[in-house]
């Protein structure tokens, strides 16, 4: 049964081009959408510091993330190991500062034009909460592999969404232009899961519950957002600074081109 059991881990853990490949995709896709941004004049530097600190821990995590995937193929376990313990210590500010900087931009401009501003805020809020504790999950399964592996990658697919989003032509997409980020971030277990199907005949259990919680956390962040104490919540948060400006519904200011 020992023997049994170790060479199963033996397996898994030799079996890491799927999740690096896949780890790549989903921070190219986060720096793509990022960069897009900037080359086209919709993002500037000009911002509070919130947004520098915001940009500076979640981009140092895609590091974190890559290297452990660069580790693993290269079957350098402690290392890998070591990277597992910056992460600790790393998703905790991620879930601090991301919540911060949301605050902060939806004060700032009410958030997006395309997005409901009581939507940006709730569903935005919990999905990073809920990356959190995928992320918290996936590391206290670092001995088993194949949870370990699936549910960081359930974790890393939420944070696609803002390289999504800066890809997407949601302006036209309103509105319904959250929903569908949302749900084009969820096409990446799903990969995982075609991919299982494919090798083993089987889905893991670990993608079951690592989307499952996803979709349940959306939907209740969904209904929270729109609920009377959702939407209280965030008008008073943004009463008297610029973002309370706007809309809340999602719209297209007058004039606007893509």
């Amino acid at each position: 049964m020992a023997t049994s059991a170790a060479q199963s881990r033996s397996i898994e853990r030799g079996n890491t081009r799927f999740f690096t490949i896949m780890a790549f995709v989903m921070s190219a896709i986060i720096v793509a959408g990022f960069s897009l941004n900037i080359a086209m004049g919709r993002s500037s530097f000009a911002v509070p510091l919130a947004y520098h600190i915001h940009a500076v821990v979640f981009m140092a995590w895609i590091g974190i993330y890559l290297a452990q995937h660069v580790t693993a193929s290269a079957g350098n376990w402690s290392l890998h190991a070591a990277f597992g313990k910056i992460a600790w210590a790393w998703v905790p500010l991620m879930m601090v500062f991301g919540t911060a900087v949301m605050i902060v931009v939806a004060r700032r401009t009410g958030g997006p034009f395309f997005f409901h501003v009581s939507e940006f805020l709730w569903s935005n809020i919990m999905t990073l909460w809920c990356f959190g504790g995928l992320a918290f999950w996936a590391l206290a399964r670092r001995r088993y592999t194949g949870w370990h592996r699936r549910l960081m990658l359930c974790a890393m697919a939420i944070l696609t969404g803002p390289g999504l989003g800066r890809l997407l032509p949601l302006p036209l997409m309103i509105p319904n232009a959250w929903t569908i980020t949302v749900a084009a971030t969820m096409v990446f277990p799903v990969i995982g899961m075609i991919a299982d199907k494919r090798a083993t005949g089987r889905v893991h259990s670990a993608y079951w519950w690592g989307l499952g919680i996803y979709v349940a956390v959306f939907l209740l962040s969904l209904a929270l957002a729109y609920s009377p104490f959702g939407m209280g919540v965030a008008q008073q948060l943004i009463a008297g600074t610029p973002g309370a400006e706007r809309p809340m519904e999602a719209f297209l200011p007058p004039g606007f081109t893509m």
